[in-house]
């Protein structure tokens, strides 16, 4: 298990680097680009259900779970993102491969502690606009990449044997870089403007988790968990450069304090434990102040983030024997997203089904997971882009017992 962590530490690096080439979504323009999902992908096949107090499963989203361990998990997940943008025009297909998490979980008796490291939004976009073959007319090509990042610290209190409750701490930083070139048709030199904005911040959350048996092997499962808003420091770099002049103007330095949204999350489900469970999750968040200088829009609003799902997964025999298939868990979702983002007085939304299985590791605990997630994004409508997109997604889940004293030498 120490030696599973230290080799997918040394890989950080290079996760980390994945995880600003998260996206290829023109709407990750706009505030921080695309907010990513903050979970494993157990739940994430779920559409984001996650209320049952797993004992041998992160759930690092809701940080009252971490008491529910019973063994020391080791998370790791990354996803191969495919994409159809299209307008009522024209289509480009795009694809690119990112980090999603990297997590520790620790039972303590009653308490529970985990860290990690989650990516919070990526930018990744290229739009050309090409009017060479009109003279005096302007062509542009813009083009972003970076995101935001977060390293989290949570612990929890198991108070009662169905009830937790917890809180976690989160450090966001990152970096995004911004590119816009312009040319005039007949003009021999382009002008290009690079932004560059280094992000820092702290922000907290709190969440509480309750399970009860009421029928038989039935039980009921809650989830509530609320992020407080917090202060994002960007600090801003500005140069403008002409093509072929060795002295490009360099603004001077300046910051802005960006806010971070307040969320609310609450789930409930209902099912047999380690059998079967079916459950509905919403999430509501405020309206943060997300802009900086560089990409303000006159044609663009922001509103409130909402998001609804329902999802469930199925074990037919956890403890089986004889069939390694009944020892496989099916999950399944649906989602309903409405992103915060109205652009020519169009509400972008996220509509989309997940679906993935967890194929257990022999003579563990551990666990492989495999998941697909296809939806849509935006509309073709006001001159808008839509974007189709097929997810596969893949991670390691390592479970071992810390801090035990063998009783043989």
């Amino acid at each position: 298990m120490i030696k599973k962590v230290i080799i997918s530490a040394c890989l950080l690096i290079s996760f980390v680097s994945f995880a600003q080439q998260g996206t290829a979504s023109p709407y990750s323009f706009f505030g921080i680009g695309d907010t990513r999902f903050k979970g494993t992908l157990e739940n994430r096949s779920m559409a984001g259900v996650a209320v049952e107090q797993d004992s041998i499963h992160l759930n690092i989203e809701n940080p009252a779970s971490y008491a529910s361990l019973m063994q020391t998990t080791f998370t790791v997940g990354g996803t191969f993102a495919t994409s159809n943008l299209k307008t009522s025009s024209q289509s480009e297909k795009a694809q690119r491969s990112t980090f999603d998490y990297l997590a520790l979980g620790i039972p303590m008796g009653k308490f529970g502690a985990s860290f990690g490291l989650i990516p919070v939004s990526s930018v990744g976009y290229k739009i050309f606009n090409d009017n060479s073959a009109t003279e005096g007319a302007v062509s542009s090509q813009l083009d972003g990449k970076g995101g935001v990042n977060k390293v989290y610290f949570g612990l929890a209190y198991k108070i009662t044997k169905g009830w937790n409750i917890g809180a976690d701490a989160q450090y966001n930083f990152g970096k995004i870089t911004t590119t816009t070139v312009e040319g005039i048709s007949g003009v021999q030199n382009s002008t290009a403007e690079v932004n560059t904005s280094e992000l820092s911040g702290m922000n907290f959350s709190i969440g509480t988790m309750y399970q009860k048996k009421f029928y038989k092997k039935m039980s009921i499962f809650s989830s509530l968990s609320y992020s407080f808003g917090g202060d994002l420091n960007s600090d801003n770099t500005r140069v403008i450069s002409v093509q072929g002049d060795p002295d490009p103007y360099v603004y001077p330095a300046d910051s802005k304090t960006l806010k971070i949204p307040s969320k609310l999350s609450i789930g409930l489900g209902v099912g047999e434990a380690r059998k079967w469970l079916i459950g509905a999750n919403m999430a509501f968040q405020e309206t943060g102040q997300l802009e900086n200088y560089y990409n303000q829009a006159d044609n663009v609003k922001y509103e409130s983030y909402s998001k609804y799902s329902l999802g469930g997964y199925y074990l037919p025999n956890y403890n089986s024997f004889t069939s390694y298939m009944s020892r496989i868990t099916y999950r399944a979702g649906l989602k309903y997203e409405k992103v915060g983002l109205i652009i020519n007085n169009e509400s972008i939304k996220d509509v989309g089904m997940t679906l993935g299985a967890g194929i257990p590791i022999p003579g563990s605990f551990s666990n492989v997971n495999f998941g697909v997630e296809f939806g849509k994004r935006g509309t073709v409508s006001s001159n808008l882009v839509q974007e189709n997109y097929v997810n596969f997604s893949l991670s390691f889940s390592f479970n071992d017992r810390w801090f035990v004293k063998s009783k043989f030498q």
